[in-house]
Protein backbone atom coordinates (compact mmCIF):
# COMPACT_ATOMS: atom_id res chain seq x y z
CA UNK A 1 0.00 0.00 0.00
CA UNK A 2 2.79 2.41 0.90
CA UNK A 3 4.68 1.61 -2.32
CA UNK A 4 1.61 2.29 -4.42
CA UNK A 5 0.96 5.61 -2.62
CA UNK A 6 4.52 6.78 -3.36
CA UNK A 7 5.44 7.14 0.33
CA UNK A 8 9.05 6.77 1.40
CA UNK A 9 9.72 3.88 3.86
CA UNK A 10 12.76 3.97 6.16
CA UNK A 11 14.46 0.59 6.71
CA UNK A 12 15.60 0.19 10.30
CA UNK A 13 19.00 -1.40 10.73
CA UNK A 14 20.61 -2.74 13.90
CA UNK A 15 24.00 -1.23 14.48
CA UNK A 16 27.00 -2.99 15.95
CA UNK A 17 29.36 -1.94 18.69
CA UNK A 18 32.80 -3.05 19.74
CA UNK A 19 33.31 -5.35 22.72
CA UNK A 20 34.80 -3.47 25.62
CA UNK A 21 37.22 -6.35 26.28
CA UNK A 22 38.38 -7.81 22.95
CA UNK A 23 37.15 -5.10 20.56
CA UNK A 24 35.35 -7.34 18.05
CA UNK A 25 32.08 -6.06 16.48
CA UNK A 26 29.00 -7.41 18.23
CA UNK A 27 25.32 -6.82 18.66
CA UNK A 28 24.71 -4.33 21.47
CA UNK A 29 23.69 -5.76 24.83
CA UNK A 30 23.39 -4.50 28.39
CA UNK A 31 26.95 -5.53 29.36
CA UNK A 32 28.64 -4.30 26.12
CA UNK A 33 30.68 -7.51 26.07
CA UNK A 34 30.66 -10.42 23.67
CA UNK A 35 29.58 -13.89 24.80
CA UNK A 36 33.15 -15.21 25.14
CA UNK A 37 34.30 -12.30 27.27
CA UNK A 38 31.12 -12.44 29.31
CA UNK A 39 31.71 -16.13 30.15
CA UNK A 40 35.28 -15.35 31.24
CA UNK A 41 33.98 -12.69 33.59
CA UNK A 42 30.90 -14.50 34.95
CA UNK A 43 30.32 -18.23 35.61
CA UNK A 44 26.61 -18.80 36.21
CA UNK A 45 27.25 -22.41 37.24
CA UNK A 46 29.36 -21.33 40.19
CA UNK A 47 27.83 -22.63 43.38
CA UNK A 48 25.70 -25.23 41.62
CA UNK A 49 26.08 -28.87 42.61
CA UNK A 50 28.08 -30.86 40.07
CA UNK A 51 28.47 -34.13 42.00
CA UNK A 52 25.73 -36.11 43.70
CA UNK A 53 24.95 -39.61 44.97
CA UNK A 54 22.07 -41.92 44.05
CA UNK A 55 21.17 -44.80 46.38
CA UNK A 56 20.29 -47.95 44.43
CA UNK A 57 18.97 -51.30 45.67
CA UNK A 58 20.61 -54.13 43.68
CA UNK A 59 17.94 -56.67 44.65
CA UNK A 60 14.76 -54.94 43.47
CA UNK A 61 16.48 -52.45 41.09
CA UNK A 62 14.89 -49.41 42.72
CA UNK A 63 16.25 -45.98 43.63
CA UNK A 64 15.84 -44.19 46.94
CA UNK A 65 13.91 -40.94 46.97
CA UNK A 66 14.17 -39.08 50.27
CA UNK A 67 12.84 -39.20 52.84
CA UNK A 68 11.77 -42.89 52.74
CA UNK A 69 10.46 -43.83 49.31
CA UNK A 70 11.87 -46.32 46.82
CA UNK A 71 10.86 -45.89 43.17
CA UNK A 72 11.34 -48.04 40.08
CA UNK A 73 13.29 -46.33 37.30
CA UNK A 74 15.17 -47.68 34.30
CA UNK A 75 18.42 -46.19 33.02
CA UNK A 76 17.93 -43.04 30.92
CA UNK A 77 14.22 -42.94 31.74
CA UNK A 78 12.07 -39.93 32.56
CA UNK A 79 11.59 -41.17 36.13
CA UNK A 80 15.34 -41.41 36.72
CA UNK A 81 15.95 -37.97 35.16
CA UNK A 82 13.32 -36.46 37.46
CA UNK A 83 14.95 -38.10 40.47
CA UNK A 84 18.38 -36.79 39.43
CA UNK A 85 17.14 -33.23 39.10
CA UNK A 86 15.34 -33.32 42.45
CA UNK A 87 18.51 -34.37 44.26
CA UNK A 88 20.38 -31.23 43.11
CA UNK A 89 20.56 -28.30 45.50
CA UNK A 90 20.48 -24.58 44.56
CA UNK A 91 19.10 -25.42 41.13
CA UNK A 92 16.35 -22.86 41.74
CA UNK A 93 18.94 -20.06 41.42
CA UNK A 94 19.03 -20.53 37.64
CA UNK A 95 16.51 -21.28 34.94
CA UNK A 96 16.70 -24.85 33.62
CA UNK A 97 16.37 -24.98 29.84
CA UNK A 98 17.30 -28.55 28.89
CA UNK A 99 18.48 -31.77 30.53
CA UNK A 100 19.67 -35.01 28.93
CA UNK A 101 21.68 -38.12 29.79
CA UNK A 102 25.25 -38.69 28.61
CA UNK A 103 26.01 -42.33 27.86
CA UNK A 104 28.18 -44.16 30.39
CA UNK A 105 29.11 -47.78 30.88
CA UNK A 106 26.31 -49.60 32.76
CA UNK A 107 28.81 -51.27 35.12
CA UNK A 108 30.66 -48.03 35.89
CA UNK A 109 28.16 -47.01 38.57
CA UNK A 110 28.23 -43.50 37.12
CA UNK A 111 25.36 -41.49 35.66
CA UNK A 112 26.05 -38.23 33.85
CA UNK A 113 23.43 -35.60 33.07
CA UNK A 114 24.05 -32.56 30.86
CA UNK A 115 22.14 -29.47 31.97
CA UNK A 116 21.63 -26.21 30.10
CA UNK A 117 20.70 -23.23 32.31
CA UNK A 118 20.14 -19.49 31.95
CA UNK A 119 20.74 -16.65 34.40
CA UNK A 120 20.64 -12.88 34.39
CA UNK A 121 24.13 -11.36 34.82
CA UNK A 122 25.64 -7.88 34.45
CA UNK A 123 23.21 -5.05 33.74
CA UNK A 124 20.33 -7.41 32.89
CA UNK A 125 22.13 -9.50 30.28
CA UNK A 126 20.98 -13.15 30.12
CA UNK A 127 23.71 -15.76 29.79
CA UNK A 128 23.11 -19.40 28.83
CA UNK A 129 25.62 -22.09 29.79
CA UNK A 130 25.81 -25.90 29.82
CA UNK A 131 27.51 -28.09 32.40
CA UNK A 132 27.64 -31.77 33.38
CA UNK A 133 26.55 -33.29 36.70
CA UNK A 134 28.03 -36.66 37.64
CA UNK A 135 26.08 -39.02 39.90
CA UNK A 136 27.69 -41.88 41.79
CA UNK A 137 25.43 -44.91 42.15
CA UNK A 138 25.75 -46.21 45.69
CA UNK A 139 24.47 -49.73 46.35
CA UNK A 140 22.30 -50.14 49.41
CA UNK A 141 19.71 -52.84 50.08
CA UNK A 142 16.26 -51.48 50.87
CA UNK A 143 14.37 -52.49 53.97
CA UNK A 144 11.97 -54.89 52.27
CA UNK A 145 14.80 -56.71 50.47
CA UNK A 146 16.77 -56.91 53.72
CA UNK A 147 13.85 -58.68 55.35
CA UNK A 148 13.59 -61.10 52.45
CA UNK A 149 17.30 -61.90 52.62
CA UNK A 150 17.07 -62.51 56.35
CA UNK A 151 13.98 -64.68 55.96
CA UNK A 152 12.83 -65.53 52.43
CA UNK A 153 9.43 -66.71 53.69
CA UNK A 154 8.72 -63.49 55.56
CA UNK A 155 5.53 -61.77 54.51
CA UNK A 156 3.40 -58.87 55.66
CA UNK A 157 0.01 -59.54 54.05
CA UNK A 158 -1.63 -62.89 53.35
CA UNK A 159 -4.67 -63.26 51.08
CA UNK A 160 -6.66 -66.44 51.70
CA UNK A 161 -8.93 -67.26 48.74
CA UNK A 162 -11.53 -69.92 49.52
CA UNK A 163 -14.48 -71.49 47.73
CA UNK A 164 -16.47 -74.14 49.58
CA UNK A 165 -17.32 -76.47 46.71
CA UNK A 166 -16.29 -80.10 46.05
CA UNK A 167 -14.29 -79.19 42.90
CA UNK A 168 -11.71 -76.61 41.82
CA UNK A 169 -13.01 -75.55 38.40
CA UNK A 170 -13.59 -71.93 39.42
CA UNK A 171 -10.14 -71.77 40.96
CA UNK A 172 -8.64 -73.10 37.70
CA UNK A 173 -10.38 -70.32 35.77
CA UNK A 174 -9.29 -67.71 38.32
CA UNK A 175 -5.73 -68.99 38.02
CA UNK A 176 -5.77 -68.37 34.26
CA UNK A 177 -7.09 -64.83 34.79
CA UNK A 178 -4.33 -64.11 37.30
CA UNK A 179 -1.69 -65.39 34.88
CA UNK A 180 -3.02 -63.38 31.96
CA UNK A 181 -3.21 -60.09 33.89
CA UNK A 182 -0.03 -60.84 35.89
CA UNK A 183 -1.91 -59.93 39.06
CA UNK A 184 0.29 -62.01 41.37
CA UNK A 185 3.64 -60.61 40.22
CA UNK A 186 4.23 -59.04 43.66
CA UNK A 187 3.46 -62.28 45.54
CA UNK A 188 6.36 -63.69 47.53
CA UNK A 189 4.84 -67.15 47.76
CA UNK A 190 1.74 -68.99 46.53
CA UNK A 191 0.55 -72.01 48.45
CA UNK A 192 -2.38 -74.27 47.42
CA UNK A 193 -4.71 -75.11 50.28
CA UNK A 194 -7.81 -77.18 50.80
CA UNK A 195 -10.66 -75.50 48.88
CA UNK A 196 -8.52 -72.52 47.97
CA UNK A 197 -5.14 -70.82 47.52
CA UNK A 198 -3.03 -68.61 49.80
CA UNK A 199 -1.08 -65.66 48.41
CA UNK A 200 1.67 -63.99 50.46
CA UNK A 201 2.82 -60.41 49.83
CA UNK A 202 5.58 -58.27 51.31
CA UNK A 203 3.38 -55.18 51.38
CA UNK A 204 -0.10 -54.53 52.72
CA UNK A 205 -1.06 -52.42 49.68
CA UNK A 206 -0.13 -55.26 47.31
CA UNK A 207 -2.47 -57.64 49.12
CA UNK A 208 -5.28 -55.09 49.13
CA UNK A 209 -4.84 -54.46 45.43
CA UNK A 210 -4.93 -58.21 44.73
CA UNK A 211 -8.24 -58.53 46.60
CA UNK A 212 -9.68 -55.73 44.47
CA UNK A 213 -8.58 -57.59 41.33
CA UNK A 214 -10.33 -60.79 42.42
CA UNK A 215 -13.47 -58.80 43.18
CA UNK A 216 -13.53 -57.59 39.56
CA UNK A 217 -13.24 -61.15 38.20
CA UNK A 218 -15.57 -63.23 40.41
CA UNK A 219 -18.26 -62.44 43.01
CA UNK A 220 -16.56 -62.47 46.41
CA UNK A 221 -17.17 -61.51 50.01
CA UNK A 222 -14.16 -59.94 51.70
CA UNK A 223 -14.08 -60.41 55.45
CA UNK A 224 -12.61 -57.91 57.87
CA UNK A 225 -8.78 -58.10 57.82
CA UNK A 226 -7.09 -59.52 60.89
CA UNK A 227 -3.72 -58.38 62.16
CA UNK A 228 -1.10 -59.93 64.39
CA UNK A 229 1.62 -57.96 66.18
CA UNK A 230 5.09 -59.12 65.17
CA UNK A 231 7.37 -56.64 66.92
CA UNK A 232 7.29 -53.25 68.61
CA UNK A 233 9.96 -50.57 68.88
CA UNK A 234 9.19 -48.53 72.04
CA UNK A 235 11.83 -45.90 71.25
CA UNK A 236 10.39 -44.89 67.89
CA UNK A 237 6.86 -46.13 68.72
CA UNK A 238 6.75 -48.30 65.57
CA UNK A 239 4.55 -51.38 65.38
CA UNK A 240 5.03 -54.18 62.87
CA UNK A 241 1.98 -56.31 62.05
CA UNK A 242 1.11 -59.25 59.83
CA UNK A 243 -2.22 -58.89 58.06
CA UNK A 244 -4.54 -61.63 56.84
CA UNK A 245 -7.26 -60.93 54.30
CA UNK A 246 -9.91 -63.61 53.89
CA UNK A 247 -11.79 -63.78 50.59
CA UNK A 248 -14.71 -66.14 50.01
CA UNK A 249 -15.83 -66.87 46.46
CA UNK A 250 -19.50 -67.61 46.01
CA UNK A 251 -20.14 -71.39 45.85
CA UNK A 252 -22.06 -71.09 42.57
CA UNK A 253 -20.20 -72.44 39.53
CA UNK A 254 -20.97 -72.76 35.86
CA UNK A 255 -23.35 -75.61 34.92
CA UNK A 256 -24.71 -75.81 38.48
CA UNK A 257 -28.42 -76.37 38.93
CA UNK A 258 -29.90 -73.69 41.20
CA UNK A 259 -33.14 -73.66 43.12
CA UNK A 260 -33.79 -69.97 43.63
CA UNK A 261 -35.19 -68.80 46.96
CA UNK A 262 -38.50 -67.01 46.73
CA UNK A 263 -37.09 -63.61 47.74
CA UNK A 264 -34.35 -63.88 45.09
CA UNK A 265 -36.76 -65.15 42.40
CA UNK A 266 -39.13 -62.24 43.04
CA UNK A 267 -36.27 -59.78 42.49
CA UNK A 268 -35.44 -61.45 39.15
CA UNK A 269 -39.00 -61.37 37.79
CA UNK A 270 -40.20 -64.75 39.14
CA UNK A 271 -38.55 -67.14 36.66
CA UNK A 272 -38.82 -70.92 36.88
CA UNK A 273 -37.49 -72.04 40.29
CA UNK A 274 -34.89 -74.31 38.66
CA UNK A 275 -32.32 -72.35 36.66
CA UNK A 276 -28.88 -73.16 35.23
CA UNK A 277 -25.78 -71.11 35.94
CA UNK A 278 -24.23 -70.29 32.54
CA UNK A 279 -21.51 -67.80 33.47
CA UNK A 280 -19.68 -66.59 36.59
CA UNK A 281 -17.74 -63.33 36.31
CA UNK A 282 -18.15 -60.37 38.65
CA UNK A 283 -21.82 -61.31 38.48
CA UNK A 284 -23.71 -64.59 38.19
CA UNK A 285 -25.74 -65.30 35.04
CA UNK A 286 -28.67 -67.74 35.15
CA UNK A 287 -30.62 -69.29 32.27
CA UNK A 288 -34.24 -70.30 32.58
CA UNK A 289 -34.26 -73.52 30.47
CA UNK A 290 -38.02 -73.25 29.91
CA UNK A 291 -38.31 -69.63 28.73
CA UNK A 292 -34.71 -69.08 27.44
CA UNK A 293 -34.37 -65.88 29.46
CA UNK A 294 -31.19 -64.70 31.16
CA UNK A 295 -31.12 -63.32 34.68
CA UNK A 296 -28.10 -61.67 36.32
CA UNK A 297 -27.18 -61.35 39.97
CA UNK A 298 -24.25 -59.23 41.17
CA UNK A 299 -22.12 -59.91 44.24
CA UNK A 300 -24.03 -57.55 46.56
CA UNK A 301 -27.38 -59.08 45.62
CA UNK A 302 -26.07 -62.60 46.11
CA UNK A 303 -24.46 -62.07 49.50
CA UNK A 304 -27.56 -60.23 50.70
CA UNK A 305 -29.46 -63.54 50.34
CA UNK A 306 -26.85 -66.28 49.80
CA UNK A 307 -27.82 -69.74 48.59
CA UNK A 308 -26.05 -72.89 47.43
CA UNK A 309 -26.32 -75.02 44.33
CA UNK A 310 -28.90 -77.76 44.32
CA UNK A 311 -26.72 -80.06 42.15
CA UNK A 312 -23.16 -79.56 40.92
CA UNK A 313 -21.26 -80.83 37.87
CA UNK A 314 -20.01 -83.89 39.76
CA UNK A 315 -23.59 -85.20 39.87
CA UNK A 316 -24.18 -85.09 36.12
CA UNK A 317 -25.72 -88.22 34.59
CA UNK A 318 -25.28 -89.27 30.98
CA UNK A 319 -28.44 -89.59 28.88
CA UNK A 320 -29.10 -90.83 25.38
CA UNK A 321 -31.50 -88.85 23.20
CA UNK A 322 -34.30 -90.86 21.62
CA UNK A 323 -36.34 -88.15 19.91
CA UNK A 324 -36.27 -84.35 19.56
CA UNK A 325 -39.00 -81.93 18.51
CA UNK A 326 -38.24 -78.24 18.11
CA UNK A 327 -40.72 -75.94 19.90
CA UNK A 328 -39.10 -72.58 19.19
CA UNK A 329 -36.49 -71.78 16.58
CA UNK A 330 -32.90 -70.94 17.44
CA UNK A 331 -32.42 -67.70 19.39
CA UNK A 332 -29.39 -65.79 20.68
CA UNK A 333 -29.43 -65.15 24.41
CA UNK A 334 -26.49 -63.47 26.11
CA UNK A 335 -24.12 -64.25 23.23
CA UNK A 336 -25.04 -67.97 23.12
CA UNK A 337 -27.38 -69.99 20.91
CA UNK A 338 -30.36 -71.86 22.32
CA UNK A 339 -33.44 -73.55 20.93
CA UNK A 340 -36.37 -74.78 23.01
CA UNK A 341 -37.34 -78.37 22.21
CA UNK A 342 -39.27 -81.34 23.57
CA UNK A 343 -37.14 -84.46 23.87
CA UNK A 344 -37.38 -88.08 24.91
CA UNK A 345 -34.32 -89.27 26.82
CA UNK A 346 -33.22 -92.31 28.75
CA UNK A 347 -30.40 -92.82 31.20
CA UNK A 348 -27.44 -94.52 29.60
CA UNK A 349 -27.11 -96.80 32.63
CA UNK A 350 -30.72 -97.96 32.12
CA UNK A 351 -30.45 -98.29 28.34
CA UNK A 352 -31.10 -101.95 27.48
CA UNK A 353 -32.08 -102.83 31.06
CA UNK A 354 -35.51 -101.22 31.43
CA UNK A 355 -37.94 -99.08 29.47
CA UNK A 356 -37.71 -95.94 31.61
CA UNK A 357 -38.09 -92.95 29.28
CA UNK A 358 -38.40 -89.30 30.30
CA UNK A 359 -40.26 -86.62 28.34
CA UNK A 360 -38.54 -83.34 29.05
CA UNK A 361 -38.13 -79.81 27.75
CA UNK A 362 -34.59 -78.72 26.96
CA UNK A 363 -32.79 -75.61 25.75
CA UNK A 364 -30.35 -77.67 23.64
CA UNK A 365 -32.69 -78.27 20.72
CA UNK A 366 -30.24 -76.73 18.23
CA UNK A 367 -27.57 -79.30 19.16
CA UNK A 368 -29.37 -82.55 19.91
CA UNK A 369 -30.33 -85.21 17.41
CA UNK A 370 -31.71 -88.71 18.00
CA UNK A 371 -28.88 -90.96 19.13
CA UNK A 372 -26.78 -88.19 20.68
CA UNK A 373 -25.47 -88.28 24.22
CA UNK A 374 -25.98 -85.49 26.74
CA UNK A 375 -25.17 -84.83 30.38
CA UNK A 376 -27.90 -83.69 32.74
CA UNK A 377 -29.24 -83.82 36.26
CA UNK A 378 -31.45 -86.73 37.28
CA UNK A 379 -34.27 -85.06 39.23
CA UNK A 380 -36.29 -88.28 39.16
CA UNK A 381 -33.88 -90.27 41.35
CA UNK A 382 -32.26 -87.39 43.27
CA UNK A 383 -32.84 -87.37 47.01
CA UNK A 384 -32.25 -83.77 48.03
CA UNK A 385 -32.70 -82.19 51.43
CA UNK A 386 -32.76 -78.65 50.10
CA UNK A 387 -35.27 -76.54 52.00
CA UNK A 388 -35.95 -74.32 49.01
CA UNK A 389 -36.79 -77.32 46.81
CA UNK A 390 -39.38 -78.55 49.31
CA UNK A 391 -41.31 -75.31 48.82
CA UNK A 392 -41.70 -76.08 45.09
CA UNK A 393 -42.80 -79.73 45.34
CA UNK A 394 -46.29 -78.79 44.14
CA UNK A 395 -44.84 -76.80 41.23
CA UNK A 396 -44.26 -79.87 39.06
CA UNK A 397 -40.53 -80.49 38.82
CA UNK A 398 -39.12 -82.08 35.63
CA UNK A 399 -37.63 -85.60 35.78
CA UNK A 400 -34.39 -84.49 34.12
CA UNK A 401 -32.62 -81.29 33.06
CA UNK A 402 -30.00 -81.52 30.31
CA UNK A 403 -26.91 -79.33 30.64
CA UNK A 404 -24.66 -80.00 27.66
CA UNK A 405 -24.10 -82.32 24.75
CA UNK A 406 -21.17 -84.73 24.95
CA UNK A 407 -18.89 -85.98 22.19
CA UNK A 408 -17.17 -89.34 22.26
CA UNK A 409 -13.95 -88.10 20.70
CA UNK A 410 -13.94 -84.70 22.40
CA UNK A 411 -10.42 -83.59 23.38
CA UNK A 412 -8.97 -87.07 23.71
CA UNK A 413 -5.42 -88.03 22.87
CA UNK A 414 -4.00 -91.10 21.32
CA UNK A 415 -5.96 -94.23 22.10
CA UNK A 416 -8.93 -92.19 23.38
CA UNK A 417 -7.23 -91.46 26.73
CA UNK A 418 -6.57 -88.07 28.34
CA UNK A 419 -2.99 -87.02 29.08
CA UNK A 420 -1.64 -89.08 32.00
CA UNK A 421 -0.57 -86.14 34.17
CA UNK A 422 -3.83 -84.23 33.84
CA UNK A 423 -6.26 -84.58 36.70
CA UNK A 424 -9.89 -85.31 36.11
CA UNK A 425 -10.99 -81.89 37.40
CA UNK A 426 -8.54 -80.06 35.18
CA UNK A 427 -9.66 -82.15 32.19
CA UNK A 428 -13.26 -81.12 32.87
CA UNK A 429 -12.15 -77.50 33.09
CA UNK A 430 -10.46 -77.74 29.68
CA UNK A 431 -13.53 -79.34 28.16
CA UNK A 432 -15.61 -76.50 29.55
CA UNK A 433 -13.37 -74.02 27.75
CA UNK A 434 -13.92 -75.79 24.44
CA UNK A 435 -17.69 -75.96 24.93
CA UNK A 436 -17.92 -72.23 25.76
CA UNK A 437 -15.85 -69.97 23.48
CA UNK A 438 -16.77 -66.95 25.64
CA UNK A 439 -14.56 -68.24 28.44
CA UNK A 440 -11.50 -68.26 26.18
CA UNK A 441 -11.65 -64.48 25.66
CA UNK A 442 -9.86 -63.84 28.97
CA UNK A 443 -7.41 -66.75 28.69
CA UNK A 444 -4.20 -67.04 26.69
CA UNK A 445 -4.31 -70.22 24.60
CA UNK A 446 -1.26 -71.70 22.87
CA UNK A 447 -0.98 -74.29 20.15
CA UNK A 448 0.72 -77.55 21.04
CA UNK A 449 1.98 -79.02 17.77
CA UNK A 450 2.63 -82.45 19.30
CA UNK A 451 -0.97 -82.88 20.50
CA UNK A 452 -2.94 -84.97 17.98
CA UNK A 453 -6.22 -83.44 16.71
CA UNK A 454 -9.41 -85.19 17.83
CA UNK A 455 -11.03 -87.44 15.29
CA UNK A 456 -14.52 -86.49 14.19
CA UNK A 457 -17.24 -89.01 13.58
CA UNK A 458 -19.01 -89.17 10.24
CA UNK A 459 -21.77 -86.60 9.97
CA UNK A 460 -20.75 -84.78 13.16
CA UNK A 461 -19.57 -81.30 12.34
CA UNK A 462 -20.44 -79.47 15.57
CA UNK A 463 -17.88 -81.16 17.78
CA UNK A 464 -16.71 -78.70 20.39
CA UNK A 465 -13.12 -77.58 20.03
CA UNK A 466 -11.15 -74.37 20.12
CA UNK A 467 -10.73 -72.70 16.73
CA UNK A 468 -7.19 -72.74 15.42
CA UNK A 469 -7.17 -69.00 14.70
CA UNK A 470 -7.74 -68.31 18.42
CA UNK A 471 -4.54 -70.07 19.40
CA UNK A 472 -1.24 -68.23 19.70
CA UNK A 473 0.46 -70.06 16.86
CA UNK A 474 3.58 -67.91 17.11
CA UNK A 475 4.43 -69.46 20.47
CA UNK A 476 6.26 -72.75 20.17
CA UNK A 477 5.83 -75.03 23.17
CA UNK A 478 8.01 -77.84 21.85
CA UNK A 479 11.45 -78.60 23.28
CA UNK A 480 14.70 -77.99 21.44
CA UNK A 481 17.33 -80.64 21.02
CA UNK A 482 19.24 -79.19 23.96
CA UNK A 483 16.18 -79.49 26.15
CA UNK A 484 15.52 -75.75 26.39
CA UNK A 485 12.08 -74.28 25.76
CA UNK A 486 11.93 -72.33 22.53
CA UNK A 487 9.51 -69.45 22.46
CA UNK A 488 9.39 -67.24 19.39
CA UNK A 489 7.36 -64.08 19.59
Amino acid sequence: MTGEAGMFRVHHTIGSVLCCKCGIPMTPNAANMCVKCLRTEVDITEGLQKHATLVHCPECDRYFRPPKTWIEAQLESKELLTLCLKTLKNLNQVRLIHAEFIWTEPHSKRIKVKLRVQKEVLNGAILEQAYIVEYVQQEHTCESCSRVQANPDQWVASVQVRQHVPHRRTLFYLEQLILMHDAARCAKKIKPMNQGIDFFFANWSHGKKFVEFIGKMVPIKSHRPSQQLVSHDPKSNNYYYKYTLSVEICPICREDLICLPREVASGLGNPHPLVICTKVTNRITFLDPYTLKHHCLDAKQYWRSPFKALLSSRQLVEYIVLDVGIVYSEVHVGGSKYALADAQVARLSDFGKNDTIFNITTHLGHLLNPGDHALGYDMFATNSNDMQLEKYRDFGLPPAILIRKTYEENCQGKGGKPPPLMSREYEEFLRGLEDNPELTLNISLHENKEYPPPSVRDGEEDSACVALEKLLANVDLSDDEDGDDAMAE
